[in-house]
């Protein structure tokens, strides 16, 4: 299905921005050693990084750190980032992957959200619901974004052998890694999303998780 990258944005910026009124000094699980006042400067600056990518054209960008007001500083780095991914999604940009468009930032930086957005309302204690539609693009970018380059920087050994990724709500599948899978992992959309971004254990899915993780050691992730 066509996904409104930006609008899904938006949506995810408006959503993490609540979270702003709540305990910044809160612990982030799955983020060691970060509290929510950190993760907002860490997605604060990511905003201001992208901006630079599409508007100077490089990777090099050096956010300066957030101000002790942080709440109106991470609302303004995500009015500029919108601001500036409001153009044609066709239109060139550096990105570290392909494609290199404004498209390609559109997702990046939704799904970044989505997950961090899932980050601070765990630590404050709050539903935190992922629709598994959704779920889905963010799997599949997993896939075709991020495994090739972790191999590329030699963040993970290339895979040796296939796992299958089954998703039970969407009947969507992924396989990475060459030849037939050797074992085949399944769970909801949000369940194998979460995994994927070592949010939730591999045991969380039902299959054969030691044969998974033996042909796919990691982290398939930054």
């Amino acid at each position: 299905m066509d996904l409104d990258h930006l609008t899904l944005l938006q949506a995810e910026l408006a959503v993490f921005q609540e979270c702003m009124d709540g305990d910044l000094g809160a612990s982030v699980e799955h983020c060691p050693g970060w509290t929510l006042r950190e993760l907002a400067e860490h997605l604060g600056q990511g905003n201001l990084w992208v901006v630079a990518a599409v508007t100077e054209g490089h990777g090099r960008f050096q956010a300066p750190p957030a101000p002790a007001d942080i709440a109106p500083w991470l609302a303004e780095t995500s009015k500029v980032l919108v601001e500036t991914l409001t153009v044609d999604p066709g239109t060139a940009a550096w990105t570290f992957a392909p494609p290199h468009t404004v498209g390609f930032w559109r997702r990046r930086r939704w799904l970044e959200t989505l997950v961090h957005r899932w980050d601070a309302q765990q630590a404050l204690g709050k539903p935190s619901d992922l629709a598994p539609e959704l779920c889905a693009d963010g799997i599949a970018e997993v896939f075709d974004t991020f495994v090739d380059r972790q191999v590329r920087l030699g963040r993970m050994a290339a895979p040796e052998a296939a796992v299958r990724f089954t998703a039970t709500d969407v009947g969507g599948s992924w396989t990475v890694g060459p030849g037939e899978p050797v074992a085949t992992l399944s769970g909801s959309a949000e369940q194998i999303l979460l995994a994927l971004w070592n949010r939730l254990p591999w045991d969380r899915l039902a299959g054969d998780h030691e044969a998974a993780r033996a042909a796919l050691p990691g982290p398939l992730v930054p």
